[in-house]
Formats: structure tokens, sequence, C-alpha cells
């Protein structure tokens, strides 16, 4: 009598969703890869937001310094002394 190999064999699709040491170094890899970039594209991101807020805030600067200059002129035109 011939004896039968009664062991299932492995599918194509099983041994891909094998995972080796190399697939998990490339997978590790591409997960790394992806933080790094997320995290380049969030820092990006909040220096612009940060140089519009210090932009917004140099302006709004100049506003109260003209601001200031006008009322004082106001003031000593109408003949009220500026007192400090």
């Amino acid at each position: 009598m011939s004896e039968q190999n009664t062991e299932p064999t492995k599918t194509n699709e099983e041994e891909n969703n094998y995972s080796t040491p190399a697939n998990d170094l490339k997978n590790m890899q591409e997960v790394t890869q992806y933080v790094q970039s997320l995290l380049q594209n969030m820092q990006d991101k909040f220096q612009s937001m940060s140089d519009q807020i210090i932009n917004r805030i140099d302006e709004m600067g100049s506003r109260v310094d003209e601001l200031e200059k006008n009322v004082t002129d106001l003031m000593t035109q109408a003949g009220v002394e500026n007192e400090k």
C-alpha cells in the first residue's frame, strides 16, 4: 500500500500572509517613514501658524502705536496735557 500525505498543503495566500523577519523590517521601515512624514507635516503647519500669529501680533502692535499717536495728537489739539 502506498502512503498518502495527509498534511494539508499551504496555499499561496497563506504563504503570502506569513510574516518573515525581512517583511517585518520592511513594514517597520514603512511605518517609521510614514510617522516621520506625518510629524514633519505637522511641524510645518505649526510653524506656518506660528508665523501668522507673530505677524498679526506685530500688526496689532503697530496699530496700537498709531492709535496712541492719534490720541496724543487729539489731546494736544484739544489743549489737554498728557498725564502719565
